[in-house]
């Protein structure tokens, strides 16, 4: 196997690539069962640091942040420093902006839609809900794309009005009265006082869905999201996105490579700490599944140390050992993400039907799943590996 990269595209940030094609393998070896983690945990209660390390490979209930709540952050802000770089080189490549914005909105309307398609794929009929990650950078696209024109100033105003805004949009919002019946809405009253605003399936989002996804044709009607995720997400996940392009803005500024990392690493320290003050000093909950300002805050500051780490590694040391299984991902990333979704139960039940149960039994039941899993993975890589070999890339 020859694991020589090739010289991508002059101007092309390598580190961004090793970073999507992380975070995407990442998914793509782990998602599909997704208790293998507390299987292998629960083998072993004499070693409870197991447990840990399991949590971080499955979302918080609610409150709290782990490694699982950094994935899609990770993608949105990819999506904004991605947008960055390719609306430069249409630029400069003569495009007008009449004919980018075009390829703009083209792009956001096949992501909403490929959205619906995968939460649909395995439905009986088409399953018209808009918290899925490509639905949601599909609803954020253009937006983004317009707020990226208007210069730095422009998105980091924005960034302050979306979650200031956002915040007040909920801080601002009546509280459900003590015969709000929460179970009949798939709720939960996580939290008491002020931060009860932003409690599962009470606050104004999920009205907002109540209102909208019954619009659509459905089976039966739409009562709430069994996790508390919600449409109006992506507003706040636009600012996520515009950390993401004003980052890409700074990597293909002229400023001196080690400028461009400290800065990087300083704005996510800072933001990271930012969100979390926001959370102890009780003024907004740390909450993915709502996409609470505060946590944008956070996981938009670590998005930034990770991607401002790999920079230093990569880009500027220019040290790519090891970096080929990601770029090959990095590079497809879409196509991965279909893949996953439309192949991973197929790929599993053809291995079992050829092999039989026991190659993923072969160190225990309690690593079958974990084992299923890297089989998955592993041929959907390969699967990006052929394609890479071919230049086989599959945009929108």
């Amino acid at each position: 196997m020859n694991t020589q990269l090739k010289t991508p595209a002059t101007g092309r940030l390598l580190s961004l690539d090793v970073y999507r094609g992380g975070t995407m393998l990442l998914l793509a070896a782990c998602d599909h069962y997704g208790d293998w983690a507390r299987n292998i945990a629960a083998a072993y209660p004499q070693q409870p640091w197991l447990m840990s390390l399991a949590r971080q490979f499955e979302h918080v209930e609610w409150s709290g942040l782990v490694l699982w709540d950094m994935i899609q952050p990770s993608f949105m802000f990819m999506v904004g420093v991605a947008l960055a770089y390719s609306a430069a080189s249409r630029a400069r490549r003569g495009d007008s902006p009449r004919k980018i914005f075009g390829h703009v909105v083209w792009r956001a309307i096949a992501l909403v839609l490929l959205g619906v398609f995968l939460r649909s794929a395995h439905a009986h009929s088409t399953n018209w809900t808009l918290e899925d990650v490509v639905s949601q950078i599909g609803l954020g696209y253009v937006p983004l794309y317009l707020l990226w024109r208007g210069g730095v100033r422009v998105q980091v105003a924005a960034i302050v009005v979306i979650l200031v805004g956002y915040w007040l949009f909920f801080a601002l919002w009546p509280l459900p009265g003590e015969d709000y019946d929460y179970a009949a809405v798939k709720g939960a009253p996580f939290f008491t006082g002020f931060f009860a605003h932003w409690n599962m399936n009470s606050g104004p989002a999920h009205f907002f869905d109540q209102w909208l996804l019954n619009l659509f044709p459905r089976a039966e009607p739409f009562i709430a999201n069994d996790g508390g995720y919600n449409t109006l997400n992506f507003v706040p996940s636009l600012a996520t996105m515009l950390m993401g392009s004003l980052a890409g803005g700074l990597l293909q500024s002229e400023r001196p490579g080690k400028q461009k990392l400290l800065t990087l690493l300083a704005w996510g320290v800072g933001l990271f700490c930012l969100g979390w003050a926001l959370h102890y000093l009780g003024i907004c909950p740390v909450v993915k599944k709502l996409w609470t300002p505060a946590f944008a805050l956070a996981s938009g500051g670590l998005c930034l140390v990770i991607l401002g780490s790999l920079y230093g590694i990569v880009d500027l040391a220019g040290y790519r050992r090891g970096t080929f299984p990601f770029v090959v991902v990095g590079m497809n990333p879409l196509a991965i993400y279909v893949l996953m979704h439309l192949m991973g139960g197929w790929i599993i039940h053809t291995l079992t039907t050829h092999l039989g149960p026991g190659p993923f039994l072969i160190f225990g039941e309690p690593y079958e799943l974990f084992l299923k899993n890297l089989a998955i993975g592993a041929i959907l890589w390969l699967i990006c590996w052929w394609m890479y070999r071919r230049q086989i890339f599959l945009r929108l």
